[in-house]
């Protein structure tokens, strides 16, 4: 038995704070004990409670430091990292003019490694512990990416992408190629170590209607692997959609058709949905990503975030930066432009929503509920340690270091969320195990 224990203060969900009162839904200890045993959490609760139970266990002391749950993200893509921050364009011309040849780049293996080399790190650096990954066409794309997180130990969830027309010749497969380069991967990566795989077709405009059906054909064979796509982004592609597809009753009804549509399916955006869509997305129990940076940045439009947590039409909902039209890797700054969404909406996002969202939200979204998002015994012991006065601006805006009731809490988290960004992550923690630190805090131990 190997046990470990940290000290600090923490916060994590139980339950969904859309629906349930933040009393009942957040759990805070200002001065709070995590036990670990072999990468797993083992015990939390206050550091008077537990600390003489677990005498002889060596702890190590984060003071004046927030410990929370290892932030998720629920829709990135890895082949993008270079072309973040691409001028000028919106969704469809974007894609053909920055981020299709960047991917094509990815056809060689090394170049792959590379890169998802530095995205991994870039993830753990901004405080990210798993992620739902779109890889590039190309089978070694995904095993560059995979062995890149097996090294680290990570939970992380990929796929080859799909695509068999209007993309260029150099980035596209066929259905039948698609289905066994597919299969194959599964057969190698699907539950390997932590790592899990999502059948990817990139969006129903670069997939035929025999590839979503063997896709969809592959969802059947593997029913526990993931299904990873784009939906209801922009007005435009919605349009072309209804053109390519004039036999489908509309966007989602393209995916539903070829039974891409369950509980382990995640739909990028959702930002232009129907009613009737709302309501089978609730039905099939899917999750949307809902990417603000994305959206914002390339006008695609204002996510109805109170719709898809309504009472009517509950829906999973995670956060995702969709780096590269995303434009930060920090789920800190996404959860700052979520705020901004649902006040452009003339709604409201709490810090409490926010941060559920950024970690149990995503964790129920990516169907993994039971096995990580918060510090209940048993689960994956990947967490962060964020300083809430990390900088000049933020230590002004947080005067305490430690709250000491939930509104004291949700104030300083809602001004960590605001002005925070990757200074703001002290420490990045994978199965127990330190897999990054901010080199201007060294952690006491003791």
């Amino acid at each position: 038995m190997s046990l470990k224990a940290f000290r600090s203060a923490f916060l994590d969900f139980i339950d969904d704070p859309f629906y349930a009162s933040e009393a009942d839904s957040v759990r805070y200890f200002s001065d709070g004990l995590l036990v670990l045993e072999d990468g797993k959490v083992k015990a939390l609760g206050t550091y008077e409670d537990l600390h003489e139970i677990y005498a002889d266990v060596s702890v190590t002391t984060y003071p004046d430091r927030l410990i929370l749950p290892g932030f998720i993200d629920t829709h990135i893509h890895f082949p993008q990292t270079e072309m973040i921050a691409a001028f000028g364009e919106q969704l469809l011309t974007w894609l053909s003019k920055y981020t299709f040849p960047t991917e094509g780049k990815f056809k060689d293996k090394a170049y792959a490694q590379e890169i998802a080399s530095f995205f991994l790190d870039e993830l753990l650096k901004h405080g990210t512990t798993t992620a739902l990954v779109f890889a590039a066409v190309y089978p070694q794309s995904v095993d560059a990416f995979f062995e890149e997180a097996s090294r680290r130990h990570l939970r992380m969830i990929a796929g080859k992408v799909l695509m068999d027309r209007n993309a260029p010749d150099f980035l596209t497969d066929t259905p039948e190629t698609a289905y066994a380069e597919s299969k194959q991967l599964i057969e190698k990566w699907h539950k390997h170590d932590r790592l899990l795989y999502a059948i990817t077709p990139r969006f129903a405009v670069t997939s035929s209607d025999e590839q979503l059906r063997l896709a969809g054909k592959l969802l059947a064979e593997f029913p526990d692997v993931y299904m990873h796509t784009h939906l209801s982004e922009t007005v435009k592609e919605v349009a072309l959609v209804a053109s390519l597809f004039p036999e489908s009753d509309g966007y989602l009804d393209v995916y539903d058709r070829a039974g891409l549509v369950g509980s382990k399916s995640v739909f990028a955006h959702g930002i232009h949905l129907t009613e009737a869509e709302f309501q089978r997305l609730s039905e099939a129990q899917a999750a949307i990503a809902f990417c603000p940076t994305s959206n914002l940045f390339l006008g695609s439009g204002l996510f109805n975030l109170t719709k898809a947590k309504s009472a009517d039409t509950p829906i999973k909902v995670g956060l995702g930066t969709d780096v590269g039209g995303g434009t930060s890797f920090s789920m800190l700054e996404t959860a700052s432009e979520a705020y901004k969404v649902t006040q452009l909406r003339g709604e409201n996002l709490s810090s409490f929503q926010a941060l559920f969202l950024a970690t149990l939200g995503g964790a129920r979204a990516l169907s993994l509920e039971d096995t990580l998002g918060n510090f209940e015994p048993g689960k994956e012991a990947d967490f962060i340690v964020l300083d809430p006065r990390a900088t000049p601006l933020m230590a002004r805006r947080n005067a305490t270091a430690s709250a000491t009731s939930l509104a004291e809490l949700a104030d300083q988290a809602f001004a960590t969320i605001i002005l925070g960004d990757d200074r703001a992550v002290h420490a990045t923690y994978v199965m127990g195990e330190l897999a990054y630190k901010n080199k201007a805090y060294e952690p006491v131990a003791a």
